[in-house]
């Protein structure tokens, strides 16, 4: 296991600059961050290069990455164009975001397991039916609509939340925003479990723990579930990522100044800094889930030994 570790931590290293580098690239042609700087006139020369110079947009973009890549290293993420550090906005933005994807993905595993193991076990029955179809009509419905439905009749018309989270943005004002973030997330995670629980229902497996008298429970449990996780566990843990990097929309109709929302205005306001920053955390996060789920499956499965 501890080879294993090593060598996929080794393996990330490469896969890690290979993102950045496509990252800062792909933001670097954005547009003339310097141009948003000084608003509706355009910037005089002497103050666009003095500004260039200052930001350091004035070199070769191969130099600006490795320049980038060593501050990293150093916990340096740059200085946004307003003055303030990239490190002092990660600190506020990712324990909000950190909070939603916890209570997204709380909803994934206890609502969206739950209804797919029960209708993997009454598969082609009404319940089973219904399910299936509300999970389709959660898929078809975009986020936006959702949240903003959501806000209405939650928030607007009964009144039974706050329609924008305050900047503490605690767990209980994240319940309906993480619902909102994970609804489609949740219906795959339903469909999914659903079935892979009825294909391993038909396994030998279960047959031989039925046919020695185990109660039902522990069949379920410790034989059905356990090798059904495997590819839930494989979508969740790739979905920790996607959600942090894709709560966008929610952030905006919530008011939630996470990491969505300083993704937006650095975006919007052609930051490359914050933009690239942020993004080259979301990388690592990614890699991190990933290496945890391969992790989890020999606890899953024991018949799966990494070398």
């Amino acid at each position: 296991m501890g080879r294993y570790v090593v060598r996929r931590l080794l393996q990330m290293i490469p896969v890690f600059i290979g993102a950045t580098l496509l990252i800062f690239l792909m933001v670097n042609v954005m547009g003339d961050p310097i141009a948003g700087l000084c608003g509706e006139r355009q910037c005089d020369p002497a103050t666009a290069a003095q500004l260039k110079k200052e930001f350091g947009l004035d070199k070769p973009v191969w130099q600006q990455y490795l320049t980038y890549m060593g501050n990293v290293f150093t916990g340096d993420f740059g200085t946004a164009f307003n003055g303030q550090k990239v490190t002092e906005l990660m600190a506020t933005a990712f324990p909000v975001t950190i909070r939603l994807t916890i209570v997204a993905i709380l909803f994934e595993i206890v609502i969206g397991i739950t209804l797919g193991v029960v209708t993997g076990l009454k598969r082609g029955r009404p319940v089973d039916t219904s399910v299936l179809l509300l999970t389709l009509v959660v898929i078809s419905v975009p986020t936006f609509v959702t949240g903003l439905l959501l806000q209405l009749l939650l928030g607007v018309e009964w009144g039974w939340i706050k329609p924008s989270v305050s900047t503490d943005a605690t767990f209980g004002e994240l319940i309906v925003p993480g619902l909102v973030l994970a609804s489609v997330s949740l219906a795959y995670v339903t469909r999914l479990t659903r079935t892979s629980i009825a294909e391993n229902k038909r396994s030998d497996y279960v047959r031989t723990a039925v046919a020695k008298g185990l109660p039902r429970r522990r069949v379920i449990t410790r034989h059905l579930l356990r090798n059904s996780l495997i590819p839930v566990v494989t979508f969740i843990g790739a979905d920790i990522g996607a959600l942090m990097g894709g709560a966008i929309v929610t952030e905006r109709i919530f008011n939630i100044h996470g990491v969505g929302y300083q993704l937006y205005q650095g975006i919007l306001r052609q930051n490359t800094q914050t933009v690239v920053g942020f993004v080259t955390v979301l990388v690592l996060v990614f890699l991190i889930a990933n290496l945890l789920v391969d992790l989890l499956y020999a606890v899953l499965d024991p018949r799966i030994r990494y070398a």
